[in-house]
């Protein structure tokens, strides 16, 4: 007999969390689209080589991989969506308009779970502007998943945004962008690699973090602080925001710019996006900018619930009434016998002479 179990990361949606993360969903990647970014539904597995070969830094290692039955050729199944937008961008829609602008939304797989995050199966959202990685590229990513989040109800959104190609832009590698990786200032001060520890420092909020930026100088630098200010104006006080320059964790595949968005009594980032690289066949490089969400930790902290309404009609209700208020976007609950209770049933209004009336 089943015990139930199921493996280490993964997990049953139950009511009322499914219904939320199909709304969230819902509401999220209709935001995207009003923006101009068309969907397209990848599948939920492929050829290994394809989906690793599709991005820059991508890792087999990283995949959960079987051995397909039919092809007899190694299957991956997609531990991100981002890989699978630029194979559909590189091949399907290579000859589409640029900047080409494509939506998505479905599940993914980790191969391993982190502490913070001990969920493997995950519901991921998002954009990718494939054609460009330019400062407007940025602002208008930057803009629509801010308003992604916002439709959701997430309030207090900050966005901590970072460099991951700077360190290597100075010349700094080995065992400097370790030390780096790790904030080991002693670290650095050891091996005599003092020039790198202002970048450390210049982390926090965005103004102070200028400040010191443009107190290092530098051409490399500079160009980056031209454009980091135009991200600033571009978002006013929309949100909070701050820099950490020397931040690479995560961004492996990022190339001048990335960011992580975060939200108001969430534990951990709620999405993360940036610039990057999609290799084409034959090699070629294109640009792209584009953003992931993940709905778990917004489900997790009650999102999508909270403004739903269940209406309880009674045995032999109005059932025109009921259906008018499935038109107006309620939830009805129509009882079967007289012992049905709308209480234990979820309801918050019942139908009383075809109105809805508060428990």
């Amino acid at each position: 007999m089943s015990s139930g179990l199921l493996p280490e990361g993964l997990r049953d949606r139950l009511p009322p969390q499914a219904e939320a993360a199909s709304r969230l969903m819902h509401r999220i990647v209709v935001a995207i689209g009003r923006h101009g970014y068309a969907r397209v539904q990848p599948p939920l597995a492929e050829f290994e080589d394809e989906l690793v070969g599709r991005l820059k830094s991508a890792r087999a290692q990283d995949l959960l991989r079987f051995v397909d039955p039919v092809s007899q050729r190694t299957l991956a199944l997609r531990p991100d969506l981002t890989g699978q937008i630029g194979r559909i961008a590189a091949t399907r829609l290579a000859n589409a308009a640029r900047p080409l602008r494509l939506a998505y939304g479905g599940p993914v797989l980790k191969l391993r779970a982190t502490q913070l995050r001990p969920e493997r199966e995950m519901m991921q959202a998002g954009a990718e502007l494939i054609g460009s990685d330019s400062v407007a590229a940025v602002i208008e990513v930057l803009r629509v998943a801010i308003e992604a989040l916002e439709v959701t109800g997430l309030a207090h959104i900050s966005i901590d945004l970072t460099l991951p190609d700077l360190i290597e832009t100075l010349g700094g590698g080995g065992e400097i962008a370790a030390l780096l990786d790790a904030k080991d200032a002693g670290g650095l001060a050891a091996i005599g690699a003092h020039d790198y520890l202002p970048y450390i420092a210049a982390a926090g909020p965005i103004g102070p973090a200028l400040d010191a930026l443009r107190a290092i100088g530098g051409k490399a630098v500079a160009s980056r602080i031209d454009a980091l200010e135009c991200i600033r104006t571009a978002l006013g006080d929309r949100v909070a925001l701050t820099l950490d320059p020397t931040e690479r964790h995560g961004f492996e595949y990022q190339s001048w710019i990335g960011f992580s968005l975060f939200g108001g009594g969430l534990n951990g980032e709620v999405g993360r996006g940036g610039s990057y690289t999609i290799v084409h066949p034959g090699g070629r490089e294109e640009p792209a900018t584009g953003f992931s969400l993940y709905l778990d930790p917004l489900v997790d902290a009650g999102l999508g619930t909270r403004d739903v309404r269940r209406a309880f009609v009674p045995l032999n209700g109005d059932t025109e009434a009921a259906a008018e208020l499935r038109v107006q976007g309620w939830i009805t609950i129509a009882a079967l016998t007289e012992a049905d209770d709308a209480h234990a049933l979820g309801c918050t209004h019942r139908l009383e002479g075809g109105e809805a009336v508060a428990l």
